[in-house]
C-alpha cells in the first residue's frame, strides 16, 4: 500500500510538472507570436516571457502587463534623474535640462499611470465603455511616448557631460522602448478583443 501511494505521488508530481512545463512553452510562444509585431520585439519577449505564468494566453493580460512595466520602468527613470539632479555636482549647463528631463518623467509617470488605471476600468466595462476607456489608453501612452522623446532631444548637444548624457539617454530609451511596445500590444488588444473574449 505505501509502495502503491508512493507510486501515485511521483506519478502526480511528473503530470503536474509536464503539463507545467506545456502550459509554460505554449504561453511562451504565444508571447513572442504578439510581440513579432511590436516595435522592439527582442525586448519585448524578454520582459514579458518573465511573468508567462501571469499572462497565460490573454491579450488583454500581455497589454496589461506590458503597461504596468512600463510604468515601473517610467518611475525608476524618474526616481535616478531626480537623484542626480539633486547630487549637487553637476554643472549648470547640465542641471537645466537634466530638471527639464525630471519633469518630463513625472509627466510621463501621470499619463503612464493614467493608461494603466483606464485599462483596468476598460476591462470592467460594459462593451459599449470599453473602446472609450481604451480611447483613453492609448491617448496616454501615446502623451507618454511624446514626452520621453523630448528629453531625449533636448538633452543633445556637444557642451553636454558625456557622462550624464549616457545615463539620461540610456534610462529615457529603455523607458521610450517598452512604452512603445506597451503601445503596439495595447493597439493590437483594442483592435481585435473585447472584454468577453480576452
Amino acid at each position: 500500500m505505501t509502495t502503491l501511494n508512493l507510486f501515485f505521488f511521483i506519478f502526480t508530481l511528473l503530470f503536474a510538472a509536464s503539463a507545467f512545463a506545456t502550459t509554460t512553452t505554449s504561453t511562451n510562444s504565444f508571447i513572442q507570436s504578439k510581440c513579432s509585431s511590436t516595435t522592439y520585439p527582442s525586448l519585448c519577449v524578454q520582459s514579458l516571457s518573465t511573468f508567462a505564468n501571469k499572462i497565460h494566453e490573454s491579450p488583454r493580460q500581455l497589454a496589461q502587463t506590458a503597461l504596468i512595466m512600463s510604468l515601473s520602468k517610467a518611475r525608476y527613470a524618474k526616481t535616478c534623474i531626480a537623484h542626480l539632479v539633486s547630487s549637487g555636482q553637476l554643472r549648470p549647463r547640465d542641471l537645466g535640462p537634466l530638471k527639464d528631463c525630471l519633469e518630463v518623467i513625472g509627466d510621463s509617470v501621470d499619463r503612464l499611470s493614467m493608461a494603466v488605471h483606464e485599462f483596468q476600468a476598460a476591462t470592467r466595462a460594459h462593451s459599449t465603455d470599453f473602446l472609450w476607456h481604451m480611447s483613453n489608453v492609448q491617448t496616454w501612452a501615446s502623451a507618454a511616448l511624446t514626452d520621453e522623446n523630448t528629453c531625449v532631444d533636448g538633452f543633445e548637444g556637444p557642451n553636454r557631460d558625456r557622462s550624464i548624457q549616457n545615463e539620461v539617454k540610456a534610462q529615457f530609451e529603455g523607458v521610450m522602448q517598452c512604452t512603445s511596445n506597451a503601445l503596439c500590444l495595447v493597439n493590437e488588444f483594442v483592435n481585435q478583443y473585447t472584454p468577453r473574449n480576452s
